[in-house]
């Protein structure tokens, strides 16, 4: 893999892992998360496990970058009548403003992120409560009033120059390209609150009946009933870091994982008494069926894409295989090249006779953080990253969206965006700002070489380049053709990713343990008919200990019992033996073994 140089700036990433690992108190082959990886469920939310250090003056004097970003970021604040409100999204003045001088709380995120690591938690809490009284401002969309649980997409400070007066003003999609609400705003407020509480050791602001009532509001809608089959959110195109027509309507993978962490996020911060503990509960239902939902249909390895290769379609009753009627058909070809034997990904979106197979880097980056993935399939991830490194990296860290929609496909998707061409912008460009997800889950998962290698190319460039907001290219080589520079979340993106590497245990602050609830009991659901689903007959000597089929299963439990731990073994299969025992010829035509014995059906014949 070239690097951003030639000759000896080159970097091959797969010699670069398998070399002398520097950072060996992170690198445990996967085996073992990382220092401060995973908040441990029997520590309490409000005590301070995840001290923020003092980072010494050497570590700013080996990285002056990080000092020139911070610097950026602390005179870009904006203020209210004296109090600060939040961060633009791009400090460049060299073109028209749009709407890049309004405080995002998508892009505010990263930002609060190094505030917290530089311990200066003064500023988050004040954007926190803002952004959050914001919420109980009027919401209307042309002559549609939005409800009351939705948070803010943007606002600025406009200033009278005549009464020398201030005032917010606030956009809830109305103004917004597409107009369309942005729907992970409120899912990173609530993860935001999260770190802040980790950060500080406290439960002094998420305790408050307002913060209480704004996560309340956020659940009450994101929980409510409808006529949902699944339990993920249905969403429009543009509602989250994909802000423009890209095909991600339905159900995207990014909005899913933001999701699942906001629930669990909300599950620790929300109080455990009164009118609180009805949402508790509505998220202690809905976690395991999402998580089920999400690594079942989701996810994508050589196997499974060999059983979608392999489906059969207008398949009815609840045996199916193929659940969503997906045509093979549909398949893409760049995906039989793309995806390696070893390591795998969740695809982009699945909905009824649909499967989105594009990479998007900030919903599987999440999945890792928020252990939506098991340990071993967020390890498949990273070998996927690792395998594809200049397909996902390229030159800068890392591609948004992979591959690029093209040609007529482009045109019927993007309805011919032209910021979304071919490799730009949202359309297989490369975001600096999600070097920071991506140092994260490399050391969640234990790759700490792959995260040596992402900071090496993004230092030799984004400074020098004045800290753009994309790359365009194949390979991330150009500056994007409509990329503001001076972007906050480059900076503080970089920011972060290089203080996690220098301190993992910073890493507690967005990481969530995978939980014990993670994996429900799967189970006959009582609304289908037992006629398709009988009970499978089950052997209990004590029945008839006299009987010829007691005598026979009893035998064969005592003189095989190695041959029926290997049945054991697996969950369910079909096979047809014959054991010789004594004269009689057994044959067995069905092993079913369960968590609390087997049962056997056979015919004996002498």
């Amino acid at each position: 893999m070239k690097g951003p140089g030639e000759g000896d700036d080159a970097h091959d990433l797969r010699s670069a892992v398998g070399a002398s690992r520097d950072l060996s108190s992170l690198e445990d082959d996967g085996k073992s998360a990382s220092p401060g990886g995973d908040m441990d469920s029997s520590v309490p939310m409000c005590s301070p496990n995840v001290p923020v250090p003092r980072f010494s003056p050497t570590f700013f004097d080996r990285h002056p970058l990080v000092c020139d970003a911070l610097k950026a970021l602390e005179n870009s604040i904006i203020y209210f009548r004296g109090k600060m409100v939040g961060i633009p999204a791009a400090l460049d003045h060299s073109s028209g403003a749009l709407n890049y001088d309004q405080v995002f709380v998508r892009d505010f995120f990263p930002s609060a992120l190094a505030f917290l690591m530089t311990e200066k938690p003064e500023i988050v809490k004040k954007i926190l409560l803002r952004t959050f009284r914001l919420q109980a401002s009027e919401k209307r969309v042309d002559c549609f009033t939005l409800g009351q649980c939705v948070m803010p997409a943007s606002f600025k400070v406009l200033h009278n120059p005549v009464t020398g007066s201030e005032k917010l003003s606030t956009d809830f999609g109305g103004s917004a390209i597409g107009r369309v609400v942005p729907i992970d705003f409120s899912f990173w407020w609530i993860i935001l609150l999260r770190a802040y509480t980790k950060a500080i050791g406290n439960c002094d602001l998420s305790q408050r009946e307002d913060c209480q009532r704004g996560m309340k509001l956020i659940l009450s809608l994101c929980l409510s009933e409808g006529f949902d089959t699944f339990p993920t959110l249905l969403c429009a195109n543009g509602c989250c870091m994909i802000d423009r027509r890209m095909g991600t309507y339905g159900y995207p993978i990014e909005i899913q994982a933001l999701f699942f962490m906001a629930l669990k996020c909300a599950r620790d911060l929300l109080k455990a008494d009164g009118d609180w503990k009805i949402y508790i509960a509505l998220i202690e239902k809905r976690l395991p069926a999402l998580t089920y939902h999400m690594r079942s249909h989701f996810w994508l390895n050589h196997e499974q894409l060999n059983d979608i290769y392999r489906f059969k379609t207008e398949e009815y009753l609840y045996t199916v295989v193929n659940k969503f009627n997906v045509i093979p058909e549909s398949i893409p070809d760049w995906l039989f090249d793309f995806m390696p034997r070893k390591g795998g990904y969740f695809i982009g979106n699945v909905s009824p006779g649909r499967m989105d197979f594009r990479w998007f880097a900030a919903g599987n980056c999440i999945s890792i953080l928020s252990s939506l993935t098991t340990r071993e399939r967020s390890l498949a991830i990273m070998d996927l990253i690792e395998e594809k490194w200049q397909d996902l990296v390229g030159e800068m860290p890392m591609k948004a969206v992979f591959p690029a929609l093209e040609s007529h496909e482009w045109r019927i998707v993007t309805g011919c965006d032209p910021k979304n061409n071919p490799w730009s912008y949202h359309n297989g460009g490369s975001w600096p700002v999600l070097l920071w997800l991506l140092t994260a889950a490399s050391v969640k998962t234990g790759r700490p070489r792959m995260v040596k290698i992402a900071l090496e190319l993004a230092e030799r460039r984004m400074g020098k380049d004045e800290w753009p907001e994309y790359y365009d290219g194949r390979d991330g080589c150009y500056i994007g053709k409509q990329s503001r520079k001076m972007q906050t979340w480059s900076m503080s993106g970089y920011v972060v990713a290089r203080m996690i590497a220098e301190d993992p245990s910073l890493l507690g602050l967005i990481s969530l343990d995978e939980g014990k609830d993670m994996n429900p009991t799967l189970s006959r659901a009582t609304s289908l008919p037992s006629r398709l689903f009988p009970d499978p007959p089950r052997y209990t000597p004590a029945d008839n200990p006299t009987s010829l089929t007691s005598i026979c299963a009893s035998m064969v439990r005592k003189r095989f019992r190695p041959f029926l731990a290997l049945f054991r073994m697996r969950k369910h299969f079909r096979c047809l033996t014959r054991v010789n025992l004594l004269g009689i010829r057994l044959f067995f035509t069905t092993i079913k073994c369960t968590s609390t014995g087997y049962s056997l059906s056979f015919s004996p014949r002498f």
